[in-house]
Parts: structure tokens; sequence; C-alpha cells
């Protein structure tokens, strides 16, 4: 369990050590914010369907989660190439331990990350249920974990550190655009339906309205159980790549 610990401080220490990461990281949340949420305000309210800022928000504070958490994962390749990963893997515990406690220490970062978009969208005026928040907060670390081991998983298997950034924004991008983060999930077609209904990060956003007071399109306990089984499975399969990763 120490060695879990000192992976999951060290990630942390990386987070607040370096200012400008934790700045720049919230300029895409914030400009989803006030360009979908205010410029397509007016329009959502017009189709009867309620304030647009209170539907999105939700959507953006997952985005912050999920990119934080993806990104997480160029840290392997970056302590590939200056040699601290070789020294991690010499220590004398699992991989699999190692791997856990790298995952968490980018899971609990990137809740982190999430909770500060919620606090800049609460600014703007998205008023959720605050009662809810501890649940909000279990459906957020969720997503930060499913998509952390998400991105340890790739970097595994990696070591140009250019190449991982364009690959994750060719996987992440269409996960978030097809979350049903941006619009309601009733009424689209089934081809959209389906691509949906199979992305993982759909039952994050679903369960994160439903656990601050939106209604649920695919059901809270659903989303639970989805996200849960797509987090352990990911994990297992993260630890499996981490253990043969090459140096």
């Amino acid at each position: 369990m120490s060695a879990i610990y000192i992976m999951w401080l060290r990630q942390l220490k990386r987070y607040f050590r370096s200012k400008p990461r934790m700045i720049g990281s919230l300029g895409q949340p914030l400009i989803f914010l006030l360009a979908f949420g205010f410029g397509f305000g007016k329009i959502y309210s017009q189709s009867g369907r309620g304030d647009y800022l209170q539907f999105l928000a939700p959507g953006v504070i997952s985005m912050g989660v999920l990119f934080t958490g993806v990104f997480s994962g160029i840290e392997i390749i970056w302590d590939r190439q200056f040699g601290f990963l070789k020294e991690t893997l010499v220590a004398p515990v699992p991989r699999l331990t190692i791997m856990i406690g790298r995952t968490l220490g980018g899971a609990t970062v990137a809740m982190m990350q999430g909770i500060v978009v919620f606090a800049l969208a609460f600014l703007f005026g998205f008023r959720p249920q605050l009662q809810a928040l501890p649940l909000a907060l279990v459906f957020m670390f969720l997503i930060a974990l499913l998509f952390t081991a998400f991105g340890t998983a790739l970097a595994s298997q990696l070591s140009d550190m250019q190449a991982f950034p364009l690959i994750m924004n060719f996987l992440v991008m269409p996960l978030f655009f097809l979350s049903g983060a941006m619009f309601p999930l009733e009424g689209l077609p089934s081809g959209m339906a389906l691509v949906t209904t199979l992305n993982p990060l759909s039952y994050g956003i679903d369960g994160l309205r439903a656990s601050l007071g939106m209604a649920s399109f695919y059901g809270m306990g659903t989303d639970f159980l989805v996200l849960s089984l797509c987090s352990a499975f990911l994990l297992v399969v993260g630890g499996y790549l981490f253990s043969k990763i090459q140096i």
C-alpha cells in the first residue's frame, strides 16, 4: 500500500507544482461554457427545454475530467524518456502496484479538475441540487478512473511523446462529442443512438446529470454499473499492458 500511496502522492505533487498546467487546463471548459452555454442558450430555451447552461454544465465538467484523466498518460512517456520509469520498474514492488498508484493519482487530479470546472460553471449561473453533490463526486471519480486507466493503457504502448496527443485527440474528441454532452439523447437517429449507447462517457455524463437533479436517460443504476464495469475492465487491461512495458 505504501507504493500505491507514494505514486498517488507524486501525481498530486506534480499537478500542484505546475501552475501553468492548472490554469491552462481550464481554457477549453471555459470556452465551451461561454460560447455554447450562452451562444445556444436562447435557441435551446425556445425549443421548450429550459436553460441550456443547466444542461450543458455537467457535460463540460465531464470534459474537464475526461481530458485531464486521459492526458495524464503522457507522463508515462515522459518518465520513460527521462529515465524515471526505469528506476520505478526496478523497485521491489509489483508493476501492477505502480500502475494502480499512478492511475489513482491521475484520477484524483482529474476529479479535482472537474471540481474546479464545477465552481466555474456555478459562477456563470449553473444551479444544481447541491445536496446531491457527494453522489456527483462519485460519478466524477468513476469517469476519471475510467479514462485515466485508458490513457495509461495507451501510453504503455507508445514511446513517441508527439504521437500520444495526436492519437488521444483522434479518440477522445469523438467520445466527447458523441456522448450527449452537448445535445439531448432523446430522438436521435438510430445509428447515432447506437454510437452514444456504446460510448461509456455517455453513462458518466448521464449519471452526473441525474446526481445533480436533472433527468436521467439510462437510469442512474445503469450509469453506475456500466461505468464501474468499464473502469474495472480498463484497469485490468492497463495493468497487463503496463506490466509488459519495455524500457
